[in-house]
This record gives C-alpha cells, sequence and structure tokens, in this order.
C-alpha cells in the first residue's frame, strides 16, 4: 500500500527525536495509522515510545535505532487497537462504576478530590476523560483475552495422561528455564522464493548471536512475536511451560546457547536458553494462597502503583474484604475475577521475591507489600497442608500447566489472525 506521509507527521518525528515538551507536539498531532474504524496518533506513538525508553533504561538494556524502535511501538498499538474494537463488538464492557472506582484510587492516593485529580491532570496538559479512556482500555484487552482464548482451549483426558507420564512433569519438578524467542513471521501459502529468503534471514540472525550480538536488541529489531518489546523474553519457565514447539530444544540446551531456525506454520523461530535454575527440594508443604497484583504502566508511575498496593493492604487490615478488593484492583487475568484465589500450591511455579514473601507470612495474615518482576503484590496465605501428590492432585497440576501452555499460544494465534483479517494502512514508514 502507498505510504501517506504528511508534513505534520514529519514536523512530529523531529519533535519525537529532538525531545521537545509535550505542549509543543499536541497542537501538531497527526494520524499515524488507520486500524479498521480507529486510529492511531502521533501523540500516542510518542507517549509509548516515551515509556519504553524508560523501562529500557531501568534495565540497563541498549535501545535499538529509533526507527525500529518505532516500527515495533506501531505494531503494538495496532494490536491493541484491533483488541479494543474487537471487545465493542462482542459486547465486552467496562461499566462506568467500576471504572470510576479504579480512578478514584488514582485521586486518592495523591489525596485529591476527582475534581481535583481532573483539574491537576489538566496542569500537567492531560485530558480527564482521555485519562479515564486509557484505563478502561486496559481492563477491556484483559477481559477480552480471557473471553475469547479461553474458548478456544480445549483439553482432553488424553492429553492430562501423556503430560503425566512425559519427561517434562519430571523437568516441571526440578529446573526452570529463562528462554529467549524471535519469531520470523511467514505466511502459510508463501513464495519459494520468500521461504527462501527467511530461511537465509534466520540463518545470518542465529549466526550473529552465536557470535555474540545482543539478543534482546536483535529481538525488538527483528522478531514478529508478541514478546519483541520485552527483548524477546519469555520469563522463567519450567519445561511443561514452554511452547510445544521448541521445548524439547530447550531442555537439551546449554546456558548461552541458541537454536538454529525451527519450522512452524506461523514462520520460523530462534530461541536462546537465556538462564536455568533449579527448582531445589520438592516442598512437603503446600500453601493456599490469594493475592492482589497491581502494575506500573503507562497511565501510572511505579510510586503510585506503590501507593496503591499500599492502600489496598490498610483497606483489608482495616476490615474490608480481600476478595473484593482482588475483583476491584488485582491486575493478575488469571485470579482476580476469583478473588485473588491461587489455590493451593508449594510455590515452585512463583518468582524468587513471590516464594519468599508466601514462605515468611504465617498462616491467617498478609504479607506487607513487595515487589517483583511483575508488579507490586500483598499476598495472604489461609491455610497450609501436607503436600498432597496423590493423583488428583497431579492431574490437577497437569490440568492447570496445560491451560497456561495452550492460553499463550492461542492468545499469540488469535492475535495473529486479528491482525492478519483487519484493515491496517500505515501512514508513516522508516524512511
Amino acid at each position: 500500500m502507498q505510504t501517506i506521509f504528511t508534513v505534520r507527521t514529519v514536523v512530529l518525528l523531529a519533535l519525537i527525536f529532538s525531545g521537545l515538551a509535550r505542549a509543543e507536539y499536541r497542537e501538531l498531532d497527526a494520524i499515524v495509522a488507520v486500524v479498521e474504524d480507529d486510529v492511531v496518533l502521533a501523540s500516542e506513538l510518542l507517549e509509548r515510545l516515551e515509556m519504553v525508553r524508560e523501562q529500557f533504561k531501568e534495565n540497563n538494556a541498549a535501545l535499538p535505532p529509533n526507527d525500529i524502535l518505532l516500527s515495533q511501538i506501531m505494531e503494538r498499538l495496532v494490536i491493541e487497537s484491533l483488541q479494543v474494537q474487537e471487545a465493542d463488538r462482542r459486547g465486552v464492557t467496562v461499566d462506568d462504576e467500576t471504572l470510576t472506582r479504579a480512578v478514584s484510587s488514582f485521586a486518592e492516593q495523591n489525596k485529591l478530590s476527582l475534581e481535583q485529580f481532573a483539574q491537576r491532570l489538566a496542569q500537567d496538559g492531560r485530558n480527564y476523560a482521555e485519562f479515564r479512556e486509557q484505563i478502561r482500555k486496559e481492563m477491556l484487552m484483559q477481559r477480552l483475552q480471557r473471553a475469547v482464548v479461553n474458548r478456544r482451549i480445549a483439553i482432553s483426558e488424553k492429553d492430562i495422561e501423556d503430560l503425566l507420564n512425559s519427561p517434562y512433569y519430571k523437568e516441571l519438578l526440578s529446573d526452570e528455564f529463562r528462554v529467549g524467542h524471535i519469531l520470523l513471521a511467514v505466511e502459510p501459502n508463501a513464495s519459494e522464493e520468500t521461504i527462501k529468503t527467511a530461511e537465509d534471514a534466520a540463518i545470518e540472525i542465529v549466526k550473529e548471536l552465536r557470535n555474540g550480538a545482543d539478543f534482546a536488541q536483535m529481538a525488538v529489531s527483528r522478531s514478529a512475536g508478541s514478546h519483541a518489546l520485552e527483548g524477546g523474553d519469555l520469563g522463567w519457565r519450567k519445561a511443561a511451560g514452554l511452547p510445544t514447539l521448541f521445548a524439547e530444544y530447550v531442555i537439551q540446551m546449554e546456558v548461552g546457547d541458541v537454536s538454529p531456525p525451527i519450522s512452524s506454520g506461523s514462520g520460523l523461530h530462534i530461541v536462546k536458553l537465556l538462564e536455568q535454575r533449579g527448582a531445589g527440594v520438592q516442598k512437603q508443604q503446600q500453601s493456599l494462597l490469594r493475592h492482589i497484583l497491581v502494575q506500573p504502566s503507562e497511565i501510572r508511575t511505579e510510586e503510585e502503583t506503590e501507593k496503591l498496593i499500599w492502600e489496598i493492604y490498610r483497606r483489608i487490615e482495616s476490615g474490608e474484604d480481600f476478595a473484593e478488593l482482588a475483583i476491584e484492583f488485582s491486575e493478575d487475568p488469571g485470579s482476580a475475577l476469583s478473588g485473588g484465589d491461587l489455590g493451593w500450591t508449594a510455590g515452585d511455579e512463583f518468582v524468587p521475591s513471590f516464594r519468599t514473601a508466601m514462605v515468611a507470612t504465617a498462616v491467617g495474615t498478609m504479607s506487607e507489600p513487595f515487589r517483583s518482576q511483575y508488579g507490586w503484590h500483598v499476598l495472604e496465605v489461609q491455610e497450609r497442608r501436607e503436600q498432597d501428590m496423590s493423583l488428583e492432585a497431579r492431574r490437577d497440576m497437569a490440568l492447570q500447566i496445560l491451560h497456561g501452555r495452550r492460553f499463550e499460544e492461542e492468545l499469540e494465534k488469535w492475535l495473529k489472525e486479528i491482525r492478519d483479517e483487519a484493515f491496517v494502512e500505515l501512514r508513516m514508514t522508516n524512511g
């Protein structure tokens, strides 16, 4: 499609790279993409760019070139727009009362009424109505993903039996793997020439990575995967929680190894084993947990997030219901709607900071708020018991593993489907 690169967009991008104040570019705002019945504005692109730059700075990671970073951010904004529009078509909503409670929490953190909070936003050059809609958007996407993807997941008795009898189940109780992932997308009906070009590119990427190229930068600049902006980092996973496509490769790799290109229906995959750790001695105790998670975002700073979790903590201490506050505030899509319930667990599936807090918290009490790589948590240990590895407990664990693995696989497929089927007109290029 012919690119439409307006003069106003050129001026705006000049402002992006010169770092001028938000007040100076608002008047020059322009449409940088048309996404079905929606548009992406240059101001949205810039705000997300600033957020991603800050994340890279916090992680002491080198940024890729600006044109590549902008391209990745643009794709993320397109995918988000498609999800919000799909939520509207499917009738997925966030009612005004729930939204107002969420916005009120921001005002309370700053010891302001809603009216005072709106005035403060205006002083900072931000629109109160737009702020509300940003929060609604995040909540809509979470609800939509749960509603759509869960219906696409089917787990049979044979699937459970196969996992229980597989080497992956043993790996689940032993080591964890932190994996980097790069996807070079290839359409299923691509020509032989296109496939060959992608294969050559994948081989060259593997060569560069094995010669010491930075994996995170390569993922941001080359990957079409949903974790590209996170440097391709899939996080810590047990073997059974790795995507089936490359699980067998990972468990045979040494830390630092890069796989050869792995072909699938969506393209060519390259994985690197970033880290590996042992899960330690199997726990003989299980804890019945529930938790509340709040996360920093482009509309909530780290400081505001910490204030919010402490406010929630104090409200629970004052007698408010933990489950009700989890439903209202928690941003963990897997547990929020069930009042933060995580069920019985030995803690092996959690990150170290969460496991440490779980072990240190007495039965019937809450932990103080603590930080993990996912955000700020408060957890409650409701009960403890001797670990039950009966067939029923093992089958429940297998079911949870399969669901978690397939949720991510189906989410990737669904996001690709809605992207491929959508009308998207990009009004800027890297050139």
